[in-house]
């Protein structure tokens, strides 16, 4: 297994696959899986669907296709169902996020969700995210769990993307009515030709597609992460996965991981602000590889909130030696620089975080680095 951290999206065909409630036939084997990933030391974050088709049962309604207001209470009643299902298969526990689009979008939020994430996977917590499907509105969808598990990938830095579903993979004709069709095991480059390809879902609870995972495994390919689809209705698949096979379509990553993030916060992301620190910062930031801390800041230029890009510069030579997200708006920072991390709480009544960029969230910028 040659990856670090992994999101797995689970399609509403495994979760239940009767549309009529949860059910234990595939999980089993998916959740034996994600055991042995842990205890490999690999890091395994959910991107799940099946709310909607987990309370299909308990919500009374008179169409085969249900209307929104009606889908969104059964994904009310079947979030419950569905976590107390993902729940019994682990000794570890469980997490819910619940998060839309429009969480996404926001900086602030989203260096919120990416520091719950970091923290849950640090206690060893499995995270389980679906739409906040109670409460988004079209505007704040992402609109299916195939697009919102890659940008969870995103989010994370995962160095994987396995989106499961019912399919084997992706086709060169439709299988359902071409017995010549040919899964295509590896996908170099996402083009006109293999979205044609795609079709849509047949499935009246689900909200994705091929197409959609497709475009999911664009968006994941685009920042460093090899993606996969794989039929998660065969045992075998996983078995395989342990060993380093390939039992779907393997979409390729254009460049790795670390190499994608860093271009992102290079060439990207626009600076937002500037901290200028001592040299006791620049050496532990270019130097040591370590996350900027407030006790090394002496001054901030210019007005951000949490989340914005800041170029960390020497202010012995004014040379911007790093860039990255901060994780505390201007007017917060200014209170807290030169201060100890344990001071935090303190001055300001609250501490999302002990440090102000981590190092995971920074690219550093001279020779050395």
């Amino acid at each position: 297994m040659n990856f670090n951290r992994v999101v797995i999206k689970v399609g509403s065909a495994l979760v239940a696959p009767d549309a009529k409630g949860c059910s234990g036939k595939y999980l089993l084997a998916i959740a034996r899986f994600i055991t042995q990933c842990h205890q490999a030391g690999k890091e395994v974050i959910l991107v799940s669907s099946g709310s909607v088709a987990a309370g299909r049962k308990l919500i009374q309604h008179g169409s085969p296709v249900p209307s929104i207001p009606t889908k969104q209470a059964m994904a009310a009643v079947g979030q419950m169902q569905m976590m107390a299902n993902w729940q019994r298969f682990f000794d570890v526990p469980c997490s819910q996020l619940l998060i839309t689009h429009g969480d996404l979008k926001d900086r602030q939020r989203y260096i919120n969700i990416k520091n719950t994430l970091r923290i849950l996977l640090e206690n060893h917590v499995i995270p389980v995210v679906n739409e906040n499907d109670t409460v988004a509105t079209d505007e704040l969808k992402v609109g299916d769990n195939d697009n919102l598990a890659a940008l969870v990938a995103l989010v994370s830095e995962a160095d994987r993307l396995l989106i499961l579903s019912d399919v084997d993979g992706v086709f060169d004709k439709d299988p359902r009515s071409h017995d010549d069709a040919k899964m295509l095991p590896e996908i170099t480059k996402i083009t006109a030709q293999i979205y044609a390809m795609a079709g849509g879902t047949k499935n009246h609870l689900a909200t994705g597609g091929m197409q959609t995972k497709i475009q999911a495994a664009e968006k994941a390919v685009e920042n460093g992460i090899d993606t996969y689809i794989i039929n998660g209705t065969k045992s075998d698949v996983f078995e395989q996965l342990l060993k380093g096979e390939n039992p779907g379509t393997h979409f390729i990553a254009s460049q790795g991981l670390t190499k994608a993030r860093k271009h992102w916060l290079k060439h990207t992301l626009k600076s937002d602000g500037q901290v200028l620190v001592d040299l006791g910062a620049v050496n532990a930031v270019a130097e040591k590889g370590a996350s900027l801390l407030p006790s090394g800041i002496l001054d901030v230029h210019g007005e951000f909130v949490a989340g914005a890009s800041l170029e960390i510069v020497n202010a012995d030579s004014g040379e911007v030696i790093a860039k990255g997200i901060c994780q505390y708006g201007h007017r917060d920072l200014q209170q807290i620089k030169g201060q100890k991390s344990d001071q935090i709480y303190q001055l300001l009544g609250f501490c999302p975080s002990k440090v102000v960029i981590h190092r995971d969230d920074m690219v550093v910028l001279t020779k050395n680095g």
